[in-house]
């Protein structure tokens, strides 16, 4: 009896993990960044709360799909999850970008806000192209590298300056530099060869990338907050159980906060490490940020003409909360 209960179990834990599905989550940056530590979080709690039935396995640093084709994977199905900093896509529809206007939020506060105000706009855009939104967390605030020190914006001229998405591309050229559109997972050789030789990004991507290596400048620009997003193919999600979405939405929510709460946590550290292996870090100068504002006025004037009604309901929203 002892021996058939035990075959029983065996095969209804064979069967159980035969029926397991996986499904296999691309994701742009490295194994040690937070974002991808918060996405093998998610996956945990995902696995947990389906009791098994469904594995998300995480795939870093563009190892599956880089970061350019993580969001057009997703969406024709060859991976039903990922992550993508969305911005990196405003080509197809400016509301893309809503997160890298300029200036307009330059803390965690205002980048919650402006995500709370956007998101009914960013769901409905994204259910149109096969997606479905689970949650969003910021990178710290953006500041600029160099290899020079930055006295004012037409230091800039000429610069080979790496963008990632439009609005990087068009800081670069109102600056005067030479955009070079490179993925993070491309940039440290692309700086090390010379393609690039500045970049606006927080102090976690170039922690990440040894920037000291290449660069010795960072100005602590406090541009904006951009923020990566994680959704899921659409017939993925609908070939859930209700029960299973109900998992995936409680968990997206607790990815969302735990996220944001170590960006908080990290941003201050991660200038702190940029000091520490011989950085100079500074906050712009009087002359930069005049620069940079002017810039950041033309940017937002060009994004508003761009999104149309539901980029300028967006900002009303915004400033509203």
């Amino acid at each position: 009896m002892r021996v058939l209960l035990a075959t029983t179990a065996f095969l209804f834990a064979s069967v159980g993990a035969a029926l397991a599905e996986k499904w296999d989550m691309p994701l742009a940056y490295p194994e040690t960044n937070f974002h991808t530590e918060n996405a093998k979080a998610f996956a945990a709690c995902i696995k947990e709360g389906t009791k098994g039935a469904i594995e998300i396995v995480t795939h870093a640093n563009g190892s599956l799909f880089k970061g350019g084709e993580i969001k057009r994977a997703v969406q024709t199905g060859q991976a039903p999850i990922g992550e993508r900093l969305l911005s990196a896509h405003e080509n197809e529809n400016a509301l893309f970008g809503f997160d890298a206007v300029p200036f307009l939020a330059t803390s965690y506060e205002q980048s919650d806000k402006l995500e709370r105000a956007a998101r009914p706009y960013l769901e409905k855009l994204l259910d149109k192209q096969n997606l479905v939104l689970l949650y969003t967390v910021p990178w710290p605030p953006q500041g600029i590298y160099t290899k020079k020190p930055l006295k004012t914006g037409a230091d800039m001229k000429g610069v080979k300056f790496r963008s990632y998405n439009a609005a990087t591309a068009r800081l670069a050229e109102l600056l005067g530099a030479q955009p070079v559109q490179i993925e993070a997972a491309e940039l440290a050789q692309a700086l090390a060869t010379g393609v690039v030789e500045s970049f606006i990004s927080s102090g976690s991507t170039g922690y990440d990338i040894k920037v000291w290596e290449h660069l010795r400048y960072w100005y602590d620009t406090q541009a904006w907050l951009p923020r990566n997003s994680v959704f899921v193919n659409k017939a993925a999600w609908n070939g859930l159980k209700p029960e299973q979405q109900e998992v995936f939405k409680k968990c997206a929510q607790e990815a969302q906060a735990r996220g944001t709460a170590k960006s908080k946590e990290l941003a201050n550290w991660y200038i702190e490490q940029l000091r520490a292996k011989g950085m100079v870090v500074e906050p712009a100068s009087p002359e930069l940020a005049a620069d940079l504002k002017r810039v950041g006025e033309v940017m937002t004037q060009d994004w508003l003409a761009r999104a149309g009604e539901d980029g300028k309901a967006i900002i009303e929203a915004y400033r509203k909360l």
